[in-house]
């Protein structure tokens, strides 16, 4: 689709820096910047990124008090730290 469109002047700006950094046409730094504003970056004919996942089965060690656990060890180094004087 061919269209006119009036750019704000540090929209410019930031176009051609990009059109720099990246050595790509104005017309792909526009078309990217478009789809990544719009929700999407993925160009037409390319799948989408999708992360891998895995079940981990249930936890070995009860994850309920994990955050009392962690700010114990902390507060343990600390206390180490300020044994050695840091």
């Amino acid at each position: 689709m061919r269209t006119t469109v009036t750019l704000d002047p540090d929209v410019q700006l930031l176009l051609k820096k990009a059109i720099r950094e990246r050595d790509a046409s104005f017309k792909q730094v526009l078309n990217d910047g478009l789809r990544k504003g719009l929700g999407t970056s993925v160009a037409p004919g390319r799948k989408p990124f999708v992360q891998r996942t895995f079940d981990m089965g249930l936890p070995l060690v009860d994850l309920t008090k994990a955050n009392s656990l962690a700010g114990e060890l902390e507060d343990l180094e600390r206390v180490a730290k300020m044994k050695l004087g840091r």
